[in-house]
C-alpha cells in the first residue's frame, strides 16, 4: 500500500484520538456543572446564614454567610431558578447566586422589612416595610431602586403586610395602620416612567396582620387581627369590592391567648378546599374553594402555624405553636381525620415539599437539623445538619404566583 495512504491513515487515527480527548474533557466539564431544579435553601437564622441543599442528594452542598439578621427571613427566585433574593428583618435585602454560592448583590433598603415578592415577569423584587413603611421596588439584577411607594394615611405612614405578586406585573399589599389595600402596576402600559399606577382599596378591616394570593392569582385575602372574619378581593374585578368572609371566625372572637400568629401563605389549597389554621385554636378549619364559605373543622395536637398540603391535594401536614412545637400531624384531605401524629424534635418551624410530593422536608430548630421524610410511608430518610434552622424553600416556588 502506498505510504501516503498509510500517513492519511495515521492523521486521521492522530485526529480521531484527539476528538475523543475534547470529547472526554467535555463530558467532565458537564459533570461538574449543576442544574438548579432539585436545590434550594434554608435559612439559618441565629447565624444569618443561608444553607444551599440539594434534593437528590439529600444534602447541604454549600452555605452563604454575612445575611444579616433573618429572624423573620423569606425567600423568592429568579425565574431561571439561579438566584435568591432574601429578605431579611434588618430591611436587607440580599441577592444570592446560589450556584457560585456567593452574595451577588447586597442593600440595606429600610430599618425594618417583613418579606417580600418578584414580579411574574422576574424583572422587579418588591419590599414589605415596617420602618419606615411603604413598599420599596428595585430592578432584580442590580437591586437598584425603581419605585419607592410610602403607604401614607391620615395618621402618617403605614406599616405594610402580605406582599404577594399578582399576574400582570403588580405587587399587591396591605396597610395595617389604615385598613386598606393596594394594588401597584408595574405593567409597561401603565407605568408613567417608574411611577406605578396605584389602586386603593378601602374598608378591608380593623389591623389585618398578614394576607395571601391565591395560586391561579384571582384571589387576596386578608387576616384581620383586629376584629373578627377576614376580606376577600376578588383580583379579576375592575376595582375589587371587599367581602367579608368567615364572619364570627378569628382574634376578636374569644380574645384567646395567641402564642403564635399563623402565617396565612400557610393556607393550603387541597382539592377543591382550603385549609386554614385556626387562629389560638387547636384545629384547622376547611373552607370552600368557591364560596369561601366555613365546611368544617378537624381537631389538631395544637395552635397550627402551616397547613402544607402535599402537591397533589392528598394530605396536608401541620406544625404548631410554643410549647407543643415539637410535632407535625398528617391529616388526610377527603375525611378530614389525622392519619399520623409525628415528632422530629423541639421547635418544628417550616415544611417544604419537594416538587411532586415524594418528600417532605422539615426544619428542627433546636435540634439543629433539618430532617427528610417519604411523603407516604412516613419514614424518616434522612438528616442534614443545620444552624437554628427555620425556612426551608425549593427552587420550585420560582414558577408559582404568590411565593
Amino acid at each position: 500500500m502506498d505510504r501516503g495512504i498509510f500517513a492519511q491513515r495515521r492523521q486521521v487515527i492522530a485526529g480521531l484520538a484527539g476528538l475523543a480527548l475534547l470529547a472526554g474533557s467535555g463530558a467532565a466539564a458537564a459533570g461538574e456543572m449543576r442544574g438548579t431544579g432539585d436545590l434550594g435553601v434554608v435559612v439559618e437564622r441565629a447565624s444569618g446564614s443561608l444553607l444551599i441543599v440539594d434534593q437528590s442528594e439529600r444534602a447541604a452542598i454549600g452555605r452563604v454567610e454575612g445575611l444579616g439578621d433573618l429572624s423573620h427571613a423569606s425567600v423568592v427566585f429568579s425565574p431561571d431558578e439561579r438566584f435568591a433574593y432574601v429578605f431579611g428583618r434588618d430591611g436587607g435585602l440580599t441577592k444570592v447566586d446560589i450556584l457560585e454560592q456567593r452574595i451577588a448583590v447586597r442593600v440595606m433598603q429600610a430599618g425594618n422589612s417583613i418579606g417580600g415578592a418578584i414580579s411574574d415577569d422576574g424583572t422587579l423584587v418588591a419590599v414589605s416595610n415596617y420602618e419606615p413603611g411603604g413598599v420599596r421596588v428595585f430592578d432584580a439584577a442590580t437591586l437598584e431602586m425603581v419605585a419607592d411607594i410610602p403607604a401614607e394615611w391620615a395618621g402618617g405612614l403605614s406599616k405594610t403586610i402580605g406582599l404577594v405578586d399578582a399576574p400582570g406585573r403588580r405587587f399587591v399589599f396591605t396597610l395595617w395602620d389604615a385598613g386598606e389595600t393596594w394594588i401597584a402596576d408595574f405593567s409597561p402600559g401603565v407605568m408613567q416612567g417608574n411611577t406605578p399606577e396605584i389602586t386603593k382599596i378601602t374598608g378591608i378591616g380593623d389591623h389585618p396582620y398578614d394576607a395571601l394570593i391565591t395560586a391561579d392569582g384571582r384571589r387576596y385575602i386578608v387576616g384581620l387581627f383586629g376584629e373578627d372574619g377576614m376580606t376577600a378581593l376578588d383580583l379579576w374585578q375592575n376595582p375589587p369590592v371587599p367581602r367579608r368572609i368567615l364572619a364570627g371566625y378569628g382574634r376578636g372572637e374569644a380574645r384567646l391567648p395567641v402564642y403564635k400568629m399563623p402565617h396565612l401563605e400557610g393556607w393550603a389549597l387541597a382539592g377543591d378546599r382550603f385549609v386554614l389554621p385556626a387562629i389560638g385554636r387547636h384545629e384547622v378549619l376547611w373552607i370552600d374553594g368557591r364560596s369561601l364559605e366555613e365546611v368544617g373543622r378537624t381537631a389538631t395536637h395544637g395552635q397550627p402555624v402551616f397547613a402544607v398540603a402535599r402537591p397533589d391535594g392528598r394530605q396536608v401536614w401541620v406544625n404548631f405553636a410554643h410549647p407543643l412545637n415539637d410535632t407535625v400531624q398528617v391529616i388526610d384531605t377527603p375525611s378530614g381525620e389525622v392519619v399520623k401524629t409525628l415528632r422530629p424534635g423541639p421547635a418544628v418551624l417550616h415544611m417544604e415539599f419537594t416538587p411532586r410530593g415524594n418528600e417532605v422536608w422539615i426544619s428542627v430548630r433546636d435540634a439543629g437539623r433539618i430532617d427528610v421524610y417519604d411523603a407516604r410511608s412516613f419514614e424518616k430518610l434522612a438528616e442534614i445538619p443545620a444552624d437554628s434552622p427555620s425556612g426551608i424553600f425549593f427552587t420550585a416556588r420560582a414558577h408559582r404566583t404568590g411565593l
